[in-house]
């Protein structure tokens, strides 16, 4: 199976309160985003990772790969206007290859554990169109039209994760569709495009870091 990621690290870190975006903020002593990189590079032997990136971010990255003596990813992307287009951005610098399975990740979700990444990738390279999830341990209410809200059953629900996989051609294909703003994942894109998706165990520790409080998590 050749593997390939695409990990979308376009955020400008609003909600964390600073000037630096969250993917380059040190977590252990570096950078969350090279955390990340390194748990595909442990997983997946010889994988190959585009980088998505906002052009105006790109030479602050290899300053910090320099200072930390850290190996880039060969193929660095232009982050888009949204996610979709960011991720289409990457997806454009891999070859149509029908023997291949790829991941879109987050670039702030350095916790993926190899456990998940490996049933991710190994789901899609049956066929399938893979999303971790995690079980809802909260109670859920709907809030409805009227104003009120009601509690609905939690086991009918599940957190999303990502590394979200598919075989590559499928995603390409997928991402040649018009934007839509039900496009919320990649599993959406895909979904509408026609193709069934499988979920698969994803990991609790595998968070996104949005905030200052999961960063201190």
């Amino acid at each position: 199976m050749k593997a390939y990621a695409v990990i979308v690290a376009g955020g400008k870190g609003l909600r964390m309160g600073g000037d630096v975006p969250k993917q380059f903020l040190p977590l252990g002593g570096k950078p969350i985003l090279m955390h990340t990189i390194e748990a595909f590079r442990e997983a997946l032997d010889g994988i190959r990772i585009v980088l998505v990136l906002p052009a105006a971010q790109q030479d602050y990255w290899r300053e910090l790969c320099l200072q930390h003596s850290f190996r880039s990813p060969e193929l660095i992307a232009d982050g888009g206007e949204t996610r979709f287009h960011s991720v289409r951005n990457g997806l454009e610098l891999l070859p149509d290859d029908n023997d291949a399975v790829v991941g879109v990740h987050d670039g702030v979700r350095p916790f993926v554990s190899k456990e998940t990444i490996l049933r991710c990738y190994a789901a899609a390279a049956e066929g399938k169109a893979v999303v971790p999830v995690v079980p809802v341990v909260e109670t859920v209410r709907q809030i409805l039209p009227d104003g009120t809200s009601r509690t609905r059953p939690r086991d009918e629900y599940r957190l999303v994760q990502t590394p979200q996989t598919f075989p590559l051609v499928l995603l390409k294909e997928a991402y040649r569709q018009p934007f839509s703003e039900a496009f919320t994942d990649d599993a959406s894109v895909v979904e509408a495009f026609g193709k069934e998706i499988t979920m698969v165990e994803g990991n609790r520790e595998n968070i996104k870091i949005t905030t200052p409080s999961d960063l201190r998590y």
